[in-house]
């Protein structure tokens, strides 16, 4: 629409000049005085000419627009050209704030997955500390029972014991008897009571040690498991190519608590291999790793082989 606005007042010149040629030659004529001695032909070379000369300054104008038009239209074609880019960068700049977003979204999700994972390991340890408690106390009360019972059988053998030295006044042999018996029995208890004491050490000493093995185990368990999935991340990331076939290299690897790798170093093994697990290590950053800080402590500081797989 601007470019045909632009065309028309152009036109409407043309338009414009072109009559008034029409009607000042028509004029010209309607008034000239004609001469009285020339010939009629020799009359109309002017008017002849005139016409000629104002087609020629008619054709430059009207070509004198055509470049306008020309040049218009190329500089619209430009201004739309610039229009388009313009629209372009915007729609780029929206779709990289538009991934930038989601990338900050994807990152709240798993800061929220580790913080509900670290408050339920709390609270399971937590738990485990509420019942290991219950159980000390259980003991100790136990204990104190034992040891009341034991003062109490005490205190009646000490009692039955005068009675009999009372009762036995007369006959010292039967004193000297009842006194070996009484002793007896008294030696008798305290072994029992012995016995017992050390059963219940013993067995509280087996159930400590059931327990550390148990959870030895679990943390063997869990090093392991933790250790597959770190070697997993570590192949996914490893470029492989078929020189590396059937060769390995040892690396060193130290993690912070939230598996970020600290530091690696390459033990010994095949120089390329090598250089592909540095590679694969430092492109993965942050490996797997248990927040159970006992688990944890036996991987801060790890001790792998890598070795290329291939399909």
């Amino acid at each position: 629409m601007a470019v045909k606005s632009e065309l028309t007042l152009p036109i409407t010149i043309s338009a414009g000049i072109h009559i008034g040629v029409i009607v000042a030659l028509a004029l010209g004529i309607s008034f000239e005085d004609k001469p009285k001695h020339l010939p009629q032909a020799q009359s109309s070379e002017p008017v002849v000419q005139a016409v000629v000369v104002d087609q020629q300054r008619i054709n430059e104008h009207a070509e004198k627009l055509k470049k306008q038009r020309i040049e218009t239209q190329r500089k619209e074609r430009e201004r739309q050209e610039e229009l388009d880019r313009q629209a372009r960068k915007a729609k780029e700049e929206v779709r990289k704030e538009q991934e930038r977003i989601k990338q900050l979204e994807n990152q709240r999700r798993i800061k929220e997955q580790e913080t509900l994972k670290a408050n339920n390991a709390a609270k399971a340890a937590k738990l485990k500390e509420a019942e290991e408690k219950a159980k000390a106390e259980k003991a100790a009360e136990l204990r104190k029972q034992k040891e009341a019972e034991r003062k109490a059988a005490e205190k009646k053998a000490a009692e039955k014991r005068k009675a009999e030295e009372a009762a036995a006044a007369k006959k010292r042999e039967e004193e000297r008897k009842r006194k070996e018996e009484a002793e007896r029995k008294r030696k008798a208890e305290e072994a029992e009571r012995a016995r017992q004491e050390r059963e219940m050490a013993e067995a509280m000493a087996a159930e400590q040690v059931a327990l550390s093995a148990t959870r030895s185990k679990q943390i063997t368990s869990e090093v392991n498991k933790y250790t597959a999935m770190i070697k997993s991340t570590i192949q996914r990331n490893l470029v492989v190519d078929e020189s590396m076939r059937g060769k390995s290299c040892q690396v060193l690897i130290r993690l912070a608590k939230d598996g970020f790798v600290t530091a690696s170093q390459t033990l010994s093994g095949d120089q390329v291999v090598c250089r592909a697990a540095k590679a694969a290590i430092n492109k993965a950053g942050r490996l797997p790793v248990s927040s159970e800080e006992d688990v944890y402590n036996k991987m801060k500081e790890i001790n792998l082989t890598v070795s290329p797989e291939f399909n």
